[in-house]
């Protein structure tokens, strides 16, 4: 185990409170008035899938959890659960949809992504900076349109609906920060 200072925990990071698994999936940092400051985070309990707020004074130390990594290929979904598949072995796993999160919004078949185990169980995905994605369903570009402050907002091939510029139509392929979810360049 590893530890890391409340400050410089990044949303997606697992880390361990006891003897359970933690997701971060918001975080703030707070300093109010002449108080000292926190961070505030909203965790999902990797085990039971509930949510928990919790409170670190800036200077705690956090258990971050050790994890090994896998590279997987992403199948296909029947709903609830996601199936990635080895790539060396070929042996095969599924992950609920409330492990993955935000992330099915980046999946799409047969993409090769890191998929972090914890004691031989699987807990997680680490998406790439940015993927590719397709424009399914926006409204029509405007001719000559520049990026300006402009936005309209694009359904991708995966569901997953982001503002894009003007002059993005339908079939064009975009990246998308996974992190932020925000357009970031045609592709």
């Amino acid at each position: 185990m590893s530890s890391i200072q409340a400050t410089r925990l990044r949303k997606g990071n697992l880390i361990k409170l006891g003897s359970d698994l933690f997701r971060i999936l918001e975080l703030h940092h707070l300093t109010p008035g002449n108080k000292r400051g926190f961070v505030q985070a909203r965790m999902r309990n990797i085990r039971s899938g509930t949510l928990v707020d919790h409170k670190f004074r800036s200077e705690d130390d956090v258990e971050r959890a050790i994890l090994d990594e896998k590279e997987m290929q992403y199948l296909y979904n029947d709903g609830a659960l996601y199936y990635f598949m080895d790539t060396t072995t070929f042996e095969q796993i599924h992950l609920a949809a409330e492990v993955l999160g935000d992330s099915m919004s980046y999946l799409l078949p047969e993409a090769v992504i890191r998929i972090e185990f914890y004691d031989g169980e699987a807990v997680g995905l680490e998406l790439p900076q940015t993927v590719e994605l397709t424009v399914e369903e926006t409204s029509p570009g405007i001719k000559g349109a520049t990026a300006s402050a402009q936005v309209k907002p694009a359904r991708l091939e995966t569901g997953l609906v982001v503002q894009v510029p003007p002059f993005v139509n339908n079939g064009d392929r975009i990246r998308v920060n996974t992190e932020t979810g925000e357009y970031q360049s045609r592709a």
